[in-house]
């Protein structure tokens, strides 16, 4: 075989790493993963070795090569990773300690006091990104007036990407997405002295490293790096964007037309609208992300829930517990593979759930720390099959709540990504909660993917991401699926309910906490 007919995508998630092998073509050859860890502590702490972490992204590159002959001599390399987070590095080059990572909700009183900052607003103007405690930008500041001695012993603050990414070239970067997001504007992509200043980290500023566009600039792997890897020195790696933009690029978020989209259906949820620079729009509660795409001229707009199919998870696991409190043998598969039923034989939209049932309240596309998951309108004649779909339904509500929320009501298309999304009930009420034709990609690890679109470009296999998305994200996607009229018309109808009930209950939800023993303020 040539040499360079294969891309990696290394996609390091916050419990696994995975290394993808594909053709030229974009066809997915081989993967390899290996479990990742975090731990949580006292305070809100959640914490990940960095050593570790660049191990097991070793490791996978190492098993990779068991499965595709000569790997080492025909590879070009992208690397992403989970987003936020701050991973300190000294002057050797060496952690500063264990890196702060996205869960971590340590920093939450220090963005409540940045939110009160005269600047706030000229900050959200810019990053078109409202402030919560996973961002660098929030981290760093909590640790400038808490723990100082961290930053004292700092000589750059990356991203897990970009850690993987000086473990691998020796170089210090970090790409436009998080670059923007976090400290800059998503308008030229770069750094801002104004959100710096907001931040109060002006004093700090020298720990931000240079922002590298993947899509023009590689740097050779180096000697150390191969010798842990399995790779040979001298081949070309890619600094990819972070993980929500990589796995929505290979998703098909966008292939060339207006007004596009795709969903994440995980046990989180993640929507991102695909739109010019131009035609940004910045929602008056300050929430959400506007994360550009390696893509001239276009970025996301982004709202993530807390928990999407997490709400589905919990239920099953209750209806587990009971059948085996009774000595019935069952397992979470069996349930699951029960789910298409129950929604093919229930009755759509007899009752409202509101699906935040993460610990950590909502983040989008409004945060409350204090939110709780409810079902409203439940009545004797409900059976469990009506359970599942009340809580399908809200992660369906939930999901419009999102792309409302970055300026239109409807998306004119979405790409859907993420297991739950097989099920074609399940499709059939995404897309009639939010009103818009959806799609599903046959793509697998859609991150890895995009990591690795944009290493074909970087190396010449492609003139551009456009190029690139006609051969590598397109001939994937399967034909649209349009709403089906009357159960669009009945959801049309209950959305406004489900908001007002939704902006009736954070009084309620406060008061639940306060009861048992938690307050958020």
């Amino acid at each position: 075989m040539e040499s360079g007919d294969i891309i990696v995508g290394l996609d390091s998630g916050t419990s696994v790493v995975k290394a993808v092998a594909f053709d030229l073509t974009g066809k997915q050859l081989a993967c390899a993963s290996v479990r990742n860890r975090y731990y949580r502590a006292a305070g809100g702490a959640a914490q990940q070795s960095m050593s570790q972490t660049w191990q097991d992204a070793a490791s996978a590159l190492r098993q990779l090569g068991d499965h595709i002959d000569n790997l080492a001599a025909r590879v070009a390399l992208a690397v992403t990773a989970q987003g936020d987070g701050s991973w300190l590095v000294d002057a050797e080059d060496r952690p500063v300690g264990d890196a702060w990572i996205w869960l971590d909700a340590r920093a939450a009183p220090t963005v409540a006091t940045l939110n009160q900052h005269p600047l706030a607003q000229a900050r959200f103007s810019a990053t078109g990104t409202g402030l919560n405690t996973c961002q660098q930008g929030a981290q760093l500041a909590h640790m400038d007036r808490h723990f100082p001695e961290l930053l004292a012993k700092a000589d750059v603050a990356l991203h897990c990407k970009d850690w993987l990414y000086l473990n691998l070239t020796g170089v210090r970067a970090t790409d436009p997405s998080e670059a923007s997001f976090t400290f800059g504007n998503f308008r030229h992509a770069g750094y801002d002295d104004t959100v710096i200043d907001a931040l109060g980290l002006t004093h700090r500023r020298h720990l931000l490293p240079e922002i590298v566009e993947g899509t023009e600039t590689t740097h050779p792997l180096t000697r150390e790096a191969a010798a842990l890897t399995g790779l040979r020195a001298g081949t070309p790696i890619v600094l990819g964007y972070v993980d929500m933009a990589m796995t929505a690029l290979g998703a098909g978020v966008h292939t060339g037309e207006a007004n596009t989209a795709c969903s994440i259906v995980g046990s989180t949820g993640v929507h991102l609208r695909s739109v010019t620079v131009d035609d940004v729009w910045l929602n008056p509660a300050q929430t959400g992300y506007v994360i550009p795409l390696p893509w001239p001229g276009y970025v996301t707009q982004v709202q993530t829930n807390m928990a999407s199919t997490l709400n589905l998870d919990w239920l099953l696991n209750v209806a587990g517990d009971l059948l085996q409190s009774f000595g019935c043998e069952t397992d979470h598969a069996r349930l699951v593979a029960q789910i298409d039923s129950w929604l093919t034989h229930t009755t759509p939209g007899t009752l409202l759930f509101h699906p935040y049932i993460s610990l950590a309240g909502e983040r989008g596309p409004f945060v409350n720390a204090s939110a709780r998951a409810g079902f409203t309108g439940l009545h004797y004649q409900h059976t469990f099959g009506d359970l599942v779909r009340g809580v399908v339904e809200g992660i369906g509500m939930a999901a419009r709540d999102c792309y409302q929320a970055m300026g239109q009501d409807r998306p004119g298309e979405i790409r859907l990504t993420g297991g739950a999304v097989r099920s074609a009930p399940l499709r059939q009420i995404l897309a009639a909660a939010i009103g818009a034709p959806v799609r599903i990609s046959q793509r697998e690890e859609a991150g890895a993917a995009g990591a690795a679109m944009m290493a074909a470009v970087a190396v010449g296999a492609f003139s551009s991401m456009a190029a690139c998305a006609e051969t590598w994200v397109r001939p994937l996607l399967d034909a649209p699926e349009t709403p089906q009229p009357d159960l669009m018309q009945r959801y049309d109808a209950l959305f406004p309910h489900y908001q007002q009930i939704r902006s009736d209950l954070p009084a309620c939800w406060q008061a639940l906490n306060i009861c048992n023993g938690v307050n958020h303020e």
